[in-house]
């Protein structure tokens, strides 16, 4: 190696920084692994660096932005890249430049893991489409879970590892939807929003490689034909049988009422045949009081069987009509014909059938006092005559 190589080698050696080409990637890596003693090391505003060595665990240490020269006396951690053959001259340590700015716009899509749907006990692989925006808010738990999955320098690599964990987040976090019951793959759309804002709030799979997500947009989750095909068959199964719980259900409530129907007529007749015993008993008693035939409970029992008869004729027959009242007073009476109460009169006004007449008032011939049903008069001993 010549003079000028050597030159130009210390030279790069001693700045270890992100070229200006590279500040478009996610995570730049030095390309040197022997760092020596004092290097210049630079850190852009937007990035941390870190440092670190593969082992059981892995040795790492991290930089915020500024300008450093690399020494254990300020910078302690690399202690832990010091080889000893060089004599503590050499730090040997892969340096990765990582964002610590929101990384927005990138795009993710594709088929996710295979999950049952508890409502329908259906298993459908979905499929999730949209963008999402993150940041590395912790540098060091990133390059860990970074080294060995991506090629460095790749963007496309970086952003592949991570749509990787945003499949493994957002299958998490639907599949506890369904456990919990706040969705169904019969209506996925509409719970879009609510499960990207759960992805924002919490993603264990991000957090894991420190790693924060600040937005999920154009969230959108279907299933394949053939699973779209298979939930639209069960949901149609699930609406006939939901149907015909409903028609169970109002032919139950028809057959209550039918049955409370039946027992109001039973109550009924029951009325019916206690008010006809009452009357045969009633009768009973007067035949009794007024000296009958002296038949005592033999004429009791007569009249009761023929009040039960009247009962049973009377639960068989048409509806009951209504019993006539008495007469009322006030210069009412009541009509023979239609049993309605009209003013008294020799024809009813609401019939025309004739109503019974009055009996004739009577009068002293003497002194011309009314008697009544007297036949002579009380005042003068006259004789009563007629009005």
């Amino acid at each position: 190696m010549g003079i000028i190589d050597f030159v130009k080698g210390g030279v790069r050696e001693m700045m270890v920084a992100r070229p200006d080409d590279m500040k478009h990637l996610i995570v730049y890596k030095h390309p040197d692994g022997n760092i020596p003693m004092y290097a210049r090391l630079t850190v852009d505003l937007d990035e941390s660096a870190v440092f670190f060595k593969s082992g059981s665990p892995p040795t790492v240490g991290a930089l915020p932005p500024g300008r450093y020269p690399l020494s254990t006396e300020n910078i302690p951690f690399l202690n832990h890249f010091i080889t000893s053959f060089t004599g503590g001259n050499i730090f040997q340590a892969e340096v990765f430049f990582v964002k610590s700015q929101p990384i927005r716009n990138l795009t993710f899509g594709g088929q996710m893991m295979s999950m049952r749907d508890p409502e329908l006990d259906v298993r459908v692989t979905p499929r999730a489409y949209g963008t999402y925006s993150m940041l590395v808010v912790d540098p060091i738990r990133f390059i860990i879970g970074y080294t060995g999955q991506a090629a460095e320098g790749d963007n496309e690599q970086i952003t592949a590892w991570l749509r990787q964990r945003m499949f493994q987040g957002l299958g998490k976090t639907l599949a506890g939807f369904l456990q919990s019951g706040q969705t169904t793959f019969m209506d996925l759309g509409g719970v879009a929003p609510d499960l990207a804002a759960a992805m924002a709030r919490d993603c264990p799979d991000f957090s894991d490689i420190g790693v924060r997500i600040l937005e999920i947009g154009e969230l959108k989750i279907s299933v394949s034909p053939e699973d779209q095909a298979r939930i639209d068959q069960l949901q149609d199964q699930m609406a006939q049988a939901k149907l015909k719980a409903r028609m169970a259900k109002v032919g139950i409530s028809q057959a209550e009422a039918e049955a409370q129907q039946r027992q109001f007529e039973i109550d009924q007749a029951g009325g019916y045949q206690s008010y006809a015993v009452g009357r045969a008993m009633v009768g009973a008693g007067e035949g009794m009081a007024k000296g009958g035939d002296g038949g005592g409970m033999a004429a009791i029992g007569a009249q009761m069987a023929v009040g039960m008869g009247m009962a049973g004729w009377m639960q068989h027959a048409a509806p009951a009509q209504p019993v006539a009242a008495p007469p009322a007073v006030g210069g009412k009476v009541t009509c023979p014909k239609c049993s309605a109460q009209v003013p008294t009169g020799k024809f009813c006004q609401e019939c025309g059938g004739a109503l019974a007449a009055a009996p004739a008032k009577r009068f002293c011939t003497a002194c011309g006092n009314e008697l009544g049903t007297a036949k002579f008069c009380s005042n003068c001993g006259g004789q009563a005559a007629s009005a």
